[in-house]
C-alpha cells in the first residue's frame, strides 16, 4: 500500500500510511456501537414519553433516531474532534483531507451523509467493496469529500538533541543568524526530527527547500557542497546554544541585580 504525505500544523510534510480497510471497519463498528448506546439511553430515559405517541409520531421519533447515529452524531465528533472519534483514537487512526490538513464540518457532514446508504442500508458491503479496490481504502463518502483515514499512531517519536556537525563548526560560530525566524526554526527542527519517517524522494525535496528557506537569513552561506540537513542541523545548534549562553547571562545578571538590591543603603544600620 502506497504512503501518503500528511501536511501538519508545523507546515511540516510526514509520510503516513493510509488505515486498511480493516482497521477502518473495526473503528466504524465501535463507533455506530457508541452512538447507538447513546441514542438507546437517551430514549430509555424518555421511554414514558415515548409511550404516549401515536404511531406516526413514533414513525418520526425512528427516524430521528436513525439519522442521530447513523449522520448527527458522527459528524458532531468528527467535527469537534477534527477527525478523531472513539473508534478512531482506539486503532490509531484520523480522518485528513486528501492534501493531509485537518477536516471540518463540510467534510464530517459529507462523509456521514453517504453511510446512510454504503454503511447501514447495506450493511456495510457498498463501503467495504469500493474501500478494497481505492488505492487509499477510501469509501464513496471519502471520495465526495476528499478526506482519507490515515494511521497516526506512532507519529510522535522522541525528539533526539542534534549535534554540531564537526565540519561546520567553525563556520556556525561566525555566521550572523539572528535573523533567522523562529517559525522556520521550528519547521527545521520538526523536519529533522522526522527525517526517519520521510520517504527517500520527500525528504530530499523538503530538505533542500527548507535549506534554501533558512540560507536566506543566515550570513555568510554554508562552505559549497554542504549537505542540507548537516546545514540545518548545524544553524539550529549554533542557535540553540547562543540563545542558552544569553540566557545564562541574564540569569546572572538577574542574580546581580537582586544581590545589590537586597544589601541596605551605605551609611544606615539595620534596624534604623
Amino acid at each position: 500500500m502506497s504512503h501518503e504525505m500528511i501536511l501538519t500544523g508545523e507546515a511540516v510534510l510526514l509520510e503516513a500510511r493510509p488505515a486498511s480497510v480493516m482497521t477502518r471497519a473495526l473503528a466504524t463498528f465501535i463507533d455506530v456501537t457508541f452512538h447507538a448506546l447513546v441514542v438507546l439511553l437517551l430514549a430509555l430515559g424518555v421511554f414514558g414519553q415515548l409511550m404516549t405517541f401515536n404511531e406516526a409520531q413514533l414513525g418520526v421519533a425512528t427516524v430521528l433516531g436513525i439519522a442521530t447515529v447513523a449522520v448527527i452524531l458522527p459528524t458532531a465528533v468528527e467535527t469537534l474532534t477534527r477527525g478523531r472519534s472513539l473508534g478512531k483514537v482506539i486503532t490509531g487512526t484520523r480522518v485528513v483531507r486528501d492534501d493531509g490538513g485537518p477536516t471540518h464540518l463540510r467534510h464530517s457532514l459529507t462523509r456521514w451523509s453517504t453511510a446512510m446508504v454504503e454503511v447501514f442500508l447495506t450493511a456495510g458491503m457498498l463501503a467495504f467493496t469500493v474501500a478494497m479496490i481505492s488505492p487509499r481504502s477510501k469509501r464513496l463518502g471519502d471520495m465526495l469529500a476528499g478526506t482519507y483515514v490515515a494511521r497516526v499512531r506512532g507519529v510522535e517519536e522522541r525528539t533526539l538533541p542534534l549535534l554540531m556537525p564537526p565540519e561546520l563548526a567553525d563556520w556556525a560560530r561566525n555566521a550572523d543568524m539572528a535573523a533567522l525566524p523562529d517559525r522556520v526554526s521550528l519547521y527545521a527542527r520538526t523536519y529533522l526530527a522526522r527525517t526517519a519517517t520521510l520517504s527517500p524522494r520527500a525528504r530530499r525535496e523538503l530538505g533542500l527547500s527548507l535549506a534554501a528557506d533558512v540560507e536566506k537569513h543566515v550570513a555568510p552561506p554554508p562552505p559549497p557542497g554542504t549537505h542540507p540537513e548537516r546545514f540545518l542541523a548545524a544553524v539550529l545548534v549554533e542557535r540553540r546554544n547562543r540563545e542558552y549562553l544569553a540566557a545564562l547571562r541574564q540569569r546572572a545578571r538577574t542574580a546581580g541585580e537582586d544581590e545589590v538590591l537586597a544589601q541596605l543603603p551605605h551609611g544606615i544600620p539595620e534596624g534604623t
